[in-house]
């Protein structure tokens, strides 16, 4: 209930690559520096993962509104220095060292 309206949780939204199929992903996501990343809570091989990279965009809920995101690309950070102080230890303990990061189009 609190995806995509309450930071840090967003909801991705984005097409599968072969259904064309509309979905909705609850993430944790922080915007700083001019773009946004997305934990991966759920690991990089995963399925939103390889339709956003695929599409090269997707759209974003986040605080209420959607934001439309271009050029995904899936970092590594075992620090998850780009988190904001007080998460990274929990990142870190659940193992979410990769992020996927994009910027506004």
């Amino acid at each position: 209930m609190l995806a995509g309206k309450v930071p840090p949780f967003g909801i991705v939204i984005h097409k599968g690559r072969k259904s064309g199929r509309a979905y909705r992903t609850p993430v944790w996501v922080f915007e700083g520096d001019g773009v946004y990343r997305i934990a991966l809570t759920y690991g990089r091989d995963v399925d939103w993962v390889r339709n956003i990279c695929a599409a090269g965009t997707f759209d974003m809920e986040i605080k209420g509104k959607v934001v439309s995101l271009v050029g995904p690309v899936v970092e590594h950070d075992p620090s998850a220095t780009w988190a904001p102080v007080g998460l990274r230890q929990v990142l870190s303990t659940i193992s979410a060292t990769d992020y996927v990061q994009a910027s506004p189009a």
